[in-house]
């Protein structure tokens, strides 16, 4: 450790002083080691570092973790993994003490108040310990203190007013204590040079206080992720210094002061995630050093100020609002000024999920640093301009759902390090240009939903990199060029719903990535090229469907035993189906409207196909009936000895029906209180027993478990057992009455469902670990609920097709040994359904009563089922508070504000509009956002990767809902409530320092 040009330790004391607190030793040391050994032996244990503190040194100088001046008074006692607490003893022993670094120990206990008996005390560094308590209220004795750095401990308790006399505190950071409470103080003003304030990621709420505007040296303002409410003072206008303010993530309401434009420093303002309103003020514009603007997630109106053009440092400028909700005007206006183009250090825009209009201004694709422009779910319109090929520097491009038309222009071919092109749901026209070849690190690359005409480009092979290719719903046509199969990076192909003609080249079956090819929709003839049954990697779908393909299904598909899913219907195909037979990850499966003949392949999965898959396919039977073909020798005698057989086995049948009804009245009149539905099962052998996962059990087990006695549930298509079995494993055991339709065709989607989905959320068989739950606490309660959620969004939007579960109640929900969260009984699922045809049983009735979703069936991507309950709840309590469990209402506030954020949540996801419900995979990143780890080190970020903002992964709900912020609000208790989330890369530029 270099050393210190100013001394930490400054030892003046007698030696009776010194005799008076240690015991004494003849030792060669002087009186500052000594004082260390002493208090070294008052440590829990003695760290191994420390085996160097020699008393027969001269002087501590070559200890570890100690450095010394040049007068061998500078003494620094850091990062030596002590533990313990901090002896009381040295606020007497070293009266004349200027520096005490004790950052990244181990120390516990609280912080002595007689710490602060030292009057010329200029830094106290106790950062990265494990100190809990509050700060001592006698902090303000440190008169000379100018560096008090606390953050990353457990402390509680608020900060002691008394910090305002402290005049020559310049840095003060307590953040990463979450039980640090209470207001910032008004006497927070009184330190006249203070420079940095950090307090991000605590519990610290209420105003901000106007006297900040006293603080004239004032540089950072770090107090993110809190429970901040009220405006922001427009005094913080008067702190001409200020370089960052980072407030994002708390619940300030009002609007953006406009004095911050008098800050003409100012390089980062991050308020993202609050409850702001009113327009954007144009005098930020006068910040001319600013490099980072992020105001996303808010409610703020009007348009983008003309101003922005003068910030020529300007390197990110946020402003999506992809989780407003609410009925005043809450989205961005007007088109996007033509002025942005002057700030000429823009590295990322983002303007996604607004009301923007007008065409892309051609300026914007003169930034030269730009490297990110997202422009997501807008009302723009007008041509990409050609001067896109200038922004060479730009990566990633996203202007999917808006009304751009035109064609894409040649000049796009330029960009050699673009590697994202989303301009899906346009109105696009023309050809895809040749020029597009020249995009080498293009990976991802969507077009679907416009008007593109015209062939796929001829040098569309030179695209090595693509791994995404999605031209569905356009008008494309032509032939597939054979140079496709040199796309070896290539995982998803989709090219359904367009004008494509001729062969499917063979050489398709070089790309050896490919997880999902959909051809469907166009008008492809020629048999189906026996290498696409080589593709190894091909497991999620292969769509023929509705093309005027001919010939056989070639052999080589007894190969795909990965496939998921397969569509070969509307075709002209022939022969016999054998060779699907051998498909055993198969899940779903239509064939229907082809040519087929011969019997169907005489298997479990087959013989639980609905016949909607199969139909249209004249001479195809079932095994065990005879063909149409086979009649042709049936004479006319044996079929009148059949009829006759017919009629007689009809008169038995009659007879056996009658005395089986005047049984079964008796046997119900005796009294006998067996489970419902339980006589419609023959319990004997012989068992058709299919395992999802290795259990060990005898089937003959579970059987003898079948008793009223063991019952703990029951549904409306079977009962629900408890059953243990010799190995001591209990399971959940499910009886379907297999006498009704509905019971069957629950039996079969369920199966169905359990064989294709592998997720650690949802049970994987129909057999449940179980466990009896008792009282669980709010950590468990809100794991599980995020659990559900995650096992619901990989439903929704994980599989392929989606899968609806509609039947989601506490009752279908199982928890292992840990309380992990199961879906289960998936009876009523299905899975989601194209205009010519369905792939499972759909059932008439789905859902239990008062678990369904407000209004009629809603699209599949809509959460309605989680939490119904709370709304009627809601409606009689006038205390948000109330609502919950009262066993929880005594939590810490902390996790009350998480209870009514997940209660904000819930509401929602049963908002009676269904625009407004949330997608699951949305709900699971709010549960996320709820509690957020904190991150090592305090430093300052936002969430990234699985948790960016949602408009990137998905399209998020309408933005005309009701926030769980504005239904929560009704008590002046409720903080914290913006259930937003958002991501940044601005946040690579901030630091620890930031706390």
């Amino acid at each position: 450790m270099p050393a210190n040009p100013w001394p930490l330790f400054s030892f003046l004391f007698l030696s009776s002083t010194l005799v008076l607190l240690f015991p004494f030793t003849a030792l060669a040391v002087n009186q500052q080691g000594e004082t260390l050994l002493s208090w070294k032996r008052s440590l829990n244990g003695s760290p191994e570092g420390l085996d160097n503190w020699d008393s027969r040194n001269e002087t501590p100088c070559g200890w570890f973790g100690i450095t010394c001046n040049f007068n061998d008074e500078v003494l620094v006692l850091s990062g030596t993994n002590l533990t313990g607490s901090i002896p009381k003893e040295i606020g007497t022993a070293l009266p004349q003490l200027t520096h005490l670094d004790l950052s990244g120990n181990a120390l516990t206990g609280e912080i002595p108040s007689e710490l602060c008996n030292f009057p010329k005390l200029e830094q106290l560094l106790l950062n990265s310990n494990q100190l809990r308590g509050s700060i001592p209220i006698e902090i303000g004795n440190l008169t000379s203190l100018r560096w008090l750095i606390l953050y990353d401990n457990q402390l509680s308790g608020s900060i002691p007013n008394t910090v305002g006399k402290l005049k020559y505190l310049e840095v003060i950071r307590a953040g990463g204590n979450k039980n640090l409470e209470g207001s910032l103080p008004q006497e927070i003003g009184n330190c006249s040079n203070l420079l940095k304030l950090g307090l991000a990621e605590t519990s610290i709420s209420g105003f901000l206080p106007p006297s900040l505007g006293l603080l004239k040296k004032l540089q950072t303002v770090t107090i993110y992720t809190a429970l901040l409410s009220g405006q922001i003072p427009p005094e913080l206008g008067d702190c001409t210094e200020l370089q960052d303010i980072y407030l994002y993530e708390n619940s300030l309401t009002g609007s953006i002061p406009k004095t911050l434009g008098k800050l003409r420093n100012l390089r980062n303002l991050l308020l993202w995630q609050n409850n702001l309103v009113g327009i954007i003020p144009p005098e930020l514009g006068n910040c001319n050093q600013m490099l980072v603007i992020d105001i996303s997630v808010n409610s703020l109106t009007g348009s983008i100020p003309q101003s922005f053009g003068n910030l020529t440092e300007l390197q990110e400028l946020q402003l999506s609002l992809n989780q407003i909700s609410g009925e005043i005007p809450n989205k961005l206006e007007g088109n996007i000024p033509p002025s942005i183009s002057n700030c000429q250090n823009l590295e990322a825009i983002d303007f996604s999920q607004n009301g923007l209009v007008g065409p892309i201004p051609k300026g914007v694709f003169q930034l030269k640093k730009l490297n990110k422009l997202l422009l997501l779910s807008n009302n723009l319109s007008g041509e990409i301009p050609p001067e896109i090929g200038n922004c060479s520097s730009l990566i990633r491009f996203r202007a999917n759902n808006n009304k751009v038309s035109g064609a894409i222009p040649a000049q796009i071919g330029n960009l050699k390090n673009l590697n994202f092109l989303d301009l899906g749901s346009n109105r696009i026209t023309g050809v895809i240009p040749e020029e597009i070849s020249g995009c080498q690190n293009l990976a991802f690359l969507d077009l679907h939903s416009n008007a593109i005409s015209g062939n796929l480009p001829r040098s569309f092979n030179k695209l090595v990199s693509l791994q995404f290719v999605d031209f569905s719903n356009n008008l494309i046509e032509g032939t597939l060029s054979p140079s496709l199969g040199s796309l070896g990076s290539l995982t998803k192909l989709t090219l359904a719903k367009n004008r494509l003609s001729g062969t499917i080249p063979s050489q398709l079956g070089s790309c050896s990535k490919l997880q999902l090819l959909d051809l469907s929709g166009n008008q492809l003839s020629g048999n189906i090229p026996s290498s696409v049954g080589k593709i190894p990697s091909l497991e999620i779908a292969l769509n023929l469907s509705l093309n005027q393909l001919n010939g056989e299904i070639p052999s080589e598909f007894t190969g795909l035993n990965k496939l998921g899913i397969l569509d070969i219907s509307y075709n002209h195909l022939t022969g016999d189906l054998q060779h699907l037979a051998a498909l055993q990850n198969l899940v779903v499966l239509n064939v229907s409207h082809n040519n087929f003949s011969g019997h169907v392949p005489d298997t479990p999965f087959f013989s639980k196909l609905p016949l909607s898959v199969l139909s249209g396919n004249p001479a195809l039977c079932f095994s065990g009936n005879q063909c149409d073909s086979d009649y042709k020798h049936v004479k006319r005698g044996a079929a009148a000895r059949v009829a006759m057989i017919v009629l007689l086995c009809a008169a038995c049948a009659l007879l056996l029906a009658a005395l089986y009804m005047i049984l079964l009245s008796k046997t119900r009149g005796s009294g006998a209180q067996e489970c419902d539905g339980e006589d419609d099962l023959e319990m004997s052998p012989p068992w058709e027993v299919t395992l999802y996962q290795k259990l060990d059990l005898s089937i003959a087990d579970v059987a003898r478990s079948l008793t009223a006695g063991n019952v703990i549930g029951r549904g409306r298509s079977g009962v629900v057992y408890k059953v243990t079995i010799p190995s001591e494993l209990m399971v959940a055991v499910k009886r379907f009455n297999s006498a009704e339709k509905i019971s069957a065709a629950a039996f079969s989607s369920e199966i169905a469902t359990l064989a294709r989905i592998r997720h650690r959320n949802i049970v994987r068989t129909l057999l449940h670990e179980g466990n009896n739950v008792g009282l669980v606490e709010w950590e468990t309660r809100f794991k599980i609920a995020l659990g559900v959620a995650e096992g619901l969004a990989y439903l929704h939007h994980d599989c392929v097709p989606p899968i609806l579960h509609r039947d989601v109640k506490s009752h279908n929900i199982l928890l292992g040994d840990r309380y992990e969260a199961c879906l289960a009984d998936f009876g009523l699922a299905r899975l989601v359904e194209d205009e010519h045809g369905s792939f499972s049983a759909n059932p008439q009735f789905a859902g239990s009563y008062g678990y369904m979703a407000p209004g009629r069936l809603v699209n599949l991507l809509q959460c309605c089922t989680v939490s119904i309950w709370v709304r009627d709840h809601l409606r009689c309590k006038k205390d948000p508070v109330e609502i919950l469990d009262p066993k929880l209402q005594g939590h810490a506030d902390t996790q009350i504000q998480e209870m009514l954020q997940a209660l904000g949540i819930s509401l929602l996801c049963t908002s009676n509009r269904a625009e407004d419900r949330p997608t699951m995979k949305d709900v699971a990143a709010l549960l996320k956002e709820i509690r957020q780890e904190l991150i090592p080190g305090g430093e300052a970020q936002k969430p990234t990767s699985k948790t960016s903002k949602t408009m990137e992964s998905s399209q998020s709900y309408s933005s005309s809902s009701v926030t769980p912020a504005q239904l929560l609000m009704l008590q002046q208790g409720s903080s914290r409530c913006s259930l937003a989330h958002s991501s940044s890369s601005s946040a690579s530029i901030m630091s620890s320092t930031n706390q």
